[in-house]
């Protein structure tokens, strides 16, 4: 729905500060992915003003309730005995769960008597990357829901992150990302203390996207089912992280026609009307990787000035279902359940992203956007072609290395 350039409300906090250039080993925190897809507080709004016809649903009112989870979306460091917390305000949560992303387990949690606040009833796991996902209703029952993505602080001395987390499974285009807390200057040193390989014996090169980040990938797609292994050596302390890679699955959206082919392991599984950016907010043309996965997630255009002239929101949409993150600027892959089924594979309405058919709650599992979700995993490939859009997507904006040339690849990695 939004444009590649609209976020959700809130963005990263910023990584936590660091004294001096690898002054310990790295923090191998557990992130799926270096962006950000959910905000903490769900702010009510106005429906989105659809490009075609609404659904009868989108019309409904907004709730008051008001979530805040504590501490805010992309937050790191968070103490493991830290103020994890969700409250609301003008009504009274009815679910709220807390997830490390990487495993899928579940953290165990109390809801206050009055229904107003939850909080994890233990300690929480270090180095580790949770998702919380709260629901609640109002005096009306008008239900919101807040979603936010947090890390808990690394055992040793934290100078970055990497992702993907050791022992996980990713997509045939996760590229192996470090993200550091303050810029770095010997690039050559700290690259040669890293040593990424695979066992499908492809070479694997990195390249330094800007001074706080450092990705490593093949010339092509990593080989489904291979294992990767990641290796740090530092002042002779080696750390090892080993993830595998699952089935190749490589989703093709055209623009022109309007269709999304999704192929698995070589092979057609499913076509699927799907509508992408408008003429005037054309879809990003490129390669692009899965990094977060959200059930819901708020999308509001006002986030980053996209208004109408009465100065609200373009569209402020709380929940929108089956939402998963392309790019850091906002680019999804979600489900639409405000628009009319007719536009699906014929009309192309959107703010950026690519809108699968689905209904309000996405609660229905024979949609097209309930099943792309749940066949998809972080690292898969989305690449749409045929856009009008005329800019190049940058390779650093999300996941998206794969739109750089090998050789210049190759040139970015002072150890090459």
């Amino acid at each position: 729905m939004e444009k590649r350039l609209i976020t959700l409300f809130t963005r990263r906090t910023g990584l936590v500060a660091t004294t001096g250039v690898l002054g310990g080993v790295l923090a191998l925190t557990a992130l799926g992915g270096t962006s950000n897809a959910a905000t903490g507080d769900n702010d009510a709004g106005n429906q989105p003003k659809p490009q075609a016809q609404a659904s009868q649903a989108a019309t409904q009112e907004a709730s008051d309730a008001r979530i805040k989870i504590t501490p805010g979306e992309g937050t790191y460091g968070v103490g493991i005995d830290g103020p994890v917390s969700v409250t609301v305000s003008k009504g009274k949560l009815t679910k709220v769960t807390m997830t490390a992303v990487a495993t899928g387990a579940e953290v165990p949690g109390t809801l206050s008597a009055d229904g107003t606040s939850w909080k994890p009833d233990g300690r929480l796991e270090r180095a580790t990357r949770y998702q919380i996902a709260a629901e609640a209703e109002d005096a009306k029952g008008r239900s919101a829901t807040g979603n936010a993505t947090i890390t808990t602080v690394s055992p040793n001395d934290f100078i970055g992150h990497l992702s993907p987390q050791d022992g996980s499974t990713v997509g045939v285009g996760m590229p192996v990302t470090f993200t550091f807390g303050k810029a770095i200057g010997d690039k050559a040193a700290v690259e040669s203390e890293i040593q990424v390989s695979s066992s499908s014996g492809q070479q694997v090169v990195g390249h330094w996207m800007n001074d706080h980040r450092l990705d490593f990938r093949p010339e092509k797609y990593w080989k489904s089912g291979s294992t990767v292994t990641v290796t740090l050596n530092r002042d002779g302390v080696r750390k090892t992280v080993r993830f595998k890679i699952g089935r190749s699955q490589i989703s093709t959206v055209d623009a022109r026609t309007k269709q999304m082919t999704v192929v698995r392991d070589g092979k057609t599984i499913k076509t699927i009307p799907i509508s992408s950016g408008s003429s005037e907010h054309p879809t990003y043309n490129g390669q692009m990787v899965i990094s977060e996965k959200f059930g819901h997630v708020h999308m509001n255009g006002a986030s980053v000035g996209l208004t109408e002239k009465d100065g609200k929101p373009s569209y402020d949409i709380k929940a929108v279902p089956h939402a998963m993150r392309l790019t850091d600027s906002g680019t999804f892959i979600h489900g639409n359940y405000w628009a009319a089924d007719s536009i699906f594979g014929k009309v192309n309405t959107s703010h950026g992203c690519v809108g699968l058919k689905d209904v309000r709650g996405g609660g229905d599992g024979r949609e097209p956007a309930a099943w792309f979700f749940d066949q998809s995993m972080i690292g898969d490939v989305v690449v749409v072609k045929n856009s009008d859009d005329k800019t190049s997507l940058a390779p650093d904006n999300g996941l998206s290395d794969w739109n750089m040339p090998w050789k210049q690849w190759v040139a970015g990695s002072p150890t090459a």
